[in-house]
């Protein structure tokens, strides 16, 4: 009976170290995160960058539609093909 709860604690023992070393982990993560948050919205407080960084989200959004639409197109074409 003794060995069981020895036992029974070690293994809470272990978990709880392990399970410490996941929140650490995860804090570790969170604070890396919160700190490019930080510098990302420091750098968008220059009008030049935020215009740039603008311009590179709309040729991005510009691209992946006419993607979609080239995709779009080779389905009509694939599907007037089978008529």
């Amino acid at each position: 009976m003794a060995n069981f709860f020895k036992k029974a604690f070690q293994d809470m023992k272990e978990s709880a170290q392990a399970q410490h070393e996941v929140d650490k982990a995860n804090m570790a993560a969170a604070k890396a995160e919160s700190r490019a948050q930080w510098e990302e919205a420091k750098a968008m407080g220059s009008p030049e960058r935020r215009k740039a960084v603008m311009q590179a989200e709309r040729d991005e959004q510009i691209a992946e539609a006419k993607k979609r639409q080239a995709e779009a197109q080779a389905r009509i074409d694939a599907a007037k093909g089978d008529r």
